[in-house]
């Protein structure tokens, strides 16, 4: 599978009839967000069921590492500070490491957000997928569900990892799913991109300057 940086959007349609586009008949209905690139093996697990007054984006990160070390990493729920450095420290409050489990994450001083409490939903060591859901915290952003999947990038196009990171969220109050989507995609950005230098070696600086998210959203 070919590796392309861009984000794959998909906004409500409430929102697209708030631009001025869409069906306004359809605004209060829930569809489908299925505007993501990604192999069909793994495809319903990126299609969110999206709501009135939600939004979901995925994003695509090459890695130059073997899929089996790619997952090492990101199959540390207890640990996700291993790559996302907005995140100052986590400990799990229930669990075992299994799904179920649930952690409580601190994130780093700056951003509007203090602590995010999050359920373990999916842990697949054999098609490497991940997802939590967001159950409680300091945050606005409600009802996030993230799901990231891992798949070997063809020998064609240089080989290593692909990783994909699709979610769902409530568009907060006072805010548009635009503002919505890019705060939460350059989070996402930032975490993979990160989780591409560990393995690279680069030895870039891990709250990678100039690349912080807006404070548009006080999650």
């Amino acid at each position: 599978m070919p590796c392309a940086p861009a984000a794959a959007a998909c906004v409500d349609r409430h929102h697209h009839h708030q631009s001025g586009g869409g069906d306004c008949g359809a605004a209060l209905l829930p569809h489908r967000c299925t505007g993501h690139s990604v192999p069909a093996a793994v495809a319903r697990h990126h299609d969110h069921s999206v709501g009135p007054q939600q939004c979901c984006s995925a994003m695509m990160q090459c890695v130059a590492a073997p899929l089996a070390a790619v997952w090492s990493v990101v199959r540390l729920f207890d640990r996700p500070q291993t790559y996302k450095h907005f995140v100052k420290s986590c400990s799990v409050v229930a669990g075992d490491g299994s799904v179920g489990t649930l952690r409580e994450v601190r994130v780093v001083s700056g951003l509007p957000a203090a602590t995010s409490t999050e359920r373990l939903e999916i842990l697949d060591d054999e098609r490497h997928i991940l997802s939590f859901r967001v159950v409680g915290g300091i945050h606005r952003l409600a009802n996030y569900r993230s799901v990231t999947t891992l798949h070997p990038r063809e020998a064609g196009h240089g080989g290593g990892t692909v990783v994909v990171e699709s979610y769902v969220v409530d568009v907060p109050p006072g805010n548009t799913a635009e503002e919505t989507r890019v705060f939460v995609d350059t989070i996402i950005k930032c975490n993979l991109q990160s989780l591409a230098r560990i393995f690279a070696g680069s030895g870039a600086s891990p709250t990678m300057a100039g690349e912080q998210p807006r404070n548009q959203i006080p999650i």
